[in-house]
């Protein structure tokens, strides 16, 4: 009987009717869900991924999840964790009775994990997630990118969580993205995110969004341990971790990592079902959803000399700032050049105009351009135009230094690491990716 009411009787036809399939993931749970093929040219900077971990894959089933709205904009983030991890939970439920309806019917499919567990074997520098349920999403119709970065449901608004099935069958008919953007572009976000990493004109600083909001999760968790091991004793510890932090480290252990904030899309007014309150009295949505998060008193995690560090200090006085690593160390000279475009500050860059040309030698050659100019960062592959600065570096040396486990004045007086041009050059540019 339970079956019945998940599984409504398939057509028996070579492709799997698309009707049939978006409804079978309503049925489990799911409140919209959309297709699209393998084939789709939005997948082709994660095509190889998915077939990597499914080779089988012909269609993706994408599904969102809606959330409690009330509890995701409390002030007291206990309350919004816990809305956060049991639709976490809901959408993998979903995920999985999907595919097992699916397997009882003779056609295999897989669920790849909504957030965590992870590929933390590929942790750090590598991409650890199976499928990147985003851009699946906005290609599935399932809603569009905000300038925070979340998907925002046409209805439901970005108070959504998502999944992806990966099926082995074609489908009948596929979907399409939304012909608009709900997005309000009101800039809400921008204000309410305590370390600054919305930008108005829609860039995003990764970084400042992870050291804060991710303080619990892989890297600050590495920063935490690391902070345990160069305690001498209690007092040295404690010296660096409060008694509060200490047992906020141990509820995420023990229940599931705490986001810091998610302020960006707590405020989102945006979606059918949550715009209302906003248009009929913009200045008491202000005064009872936004400014409660702006004026909290708690503490911000920073690194030292970031971004984030500046913008707390002018526009959060009540906050107060803690200076952090974000325990992020690349591996791979191929992990430093996607993530220098994560890492870059582009405050710190002010007043810098000059183009570095790379040359790594040794376990990884590779060659590399990287330009900082007006306070946007460039990076391609090869040596293009003229270098204000070369720098030719073993590559393990390199990536010693960058993780501080090697001096920079024993690498250039072993010449494991040369420069050409100005060492000012040098310093200014690594100003500009603290870590």
């Amino acid at each position: 009987m339970a079956q019945a009411q998940i599984s409504p009787e398939r057509p028996s036809i070579p492709k799997l009717d698309a009707a049939w399939l978006r409804q079978l993931a309503l049925n489990c749970g799911a409140d919209d869900a959309g297709l699209i093929e393998i084939t789709r040219p939005a997948l082709d900077d994660q095509r190889a991924d998915i077939l990597r971990a499914y080779p089988r894959a012909k269609t993706l089933l994408s599904f969102v999840c809606r959330m409690n709205r009330e509890p995701i904009r409390s002030p007291a983030r206990s309350v919004a964790n816990l809305e956060f991890h049991h639709t976490g939970d809901q959408v993998n439920d979903v995920a999985r009775t999907v595919v097992a309806t699916l397997e009882r019917q003779g056609v295999r499919a897989m669920n790849p994990a909504m957030g965590f567990p992870m590929e933390m074997d590929r942790f750090p520098g590598e991409k650890i997630w199976v499928v990147s349920h985003k851009p699946v999403a906005v290609a599935a119709g399932m809603g569009m990118m905000g300038i925070h970065r979340n998907v925002i449901h046409p209805k439901f608004g970005n108070f959504i969580l998502l999944g992806t099935v990966l099926i082995d069958a074609e489908a009948t008919a596929y979907d399409q993205p939304i012909s608009y953007n709900p997005c309000l572009e009101c800039k809400l976000c921008v204000a309410a995110c305590p370390v600054g990493a919305i930008s108005p004109n829609g860039d995003f600083n990764f970084s400042n969004c992870m050291t804060h909001n991710y303080k619990e999760f892989m890297g600050g968790f590495s920063d935490w341990i690391e902070n345990v091991v160069d305690g001498k004793d209690r007092r040295a510890y404690r010296s660096k971790v409060s008694d509060t932090e200490t047992a906020s480290m141990w509820q995420s252990l023990a229940f599931g990592p705490n986001y810091k904030a998610a302020y960006c899309l707590s405020v989102c007014p945006a979606g059918e079902d949550v715009i209302g309150p906003y248009l009929s009295d913009k200045a008491e949505f202000l005064k009872e959803v936004v400014r409660p998060l702006m004026e909290k008193e708690e503490t911000i995690y920073v690194v030292p000399g970031s971004d984030a560090e500046s913008h707390v200090a002018r526009r959060f006085p009540k906050k107060k700032i803690k200076r952090v690593g974000n325990g992020v160390r690349v591996r791979t000279i191929s992990a430093f050049m996607r993530g220098v475009s994560l890492s870059f500050q582009p405050g710190q860059s002010k007043g810098l105009a000059a183009v570095y040309h790379f040359t790594f030698h040794g376990k990884e050659p590779r060659q590399a351009t990287i330009e900082i100019r007006d306070g946007k960062l460039t990076v391609q592959e090869g040596h293009l135009g003229e270098a204000d600065l070369r720098v030719s570096a073993d590559s393990e040396t390199w990536l010693g230094f960058l993780a501080k486990e090697r001096s920079l004045l024993w690498a250039l007086l072993t010449r494991r690491i040369r420069i050409k041009g100005s060492p000012r050059l040098l310093a200014a540019f690594g100003k500009c990716f603290p870590s």
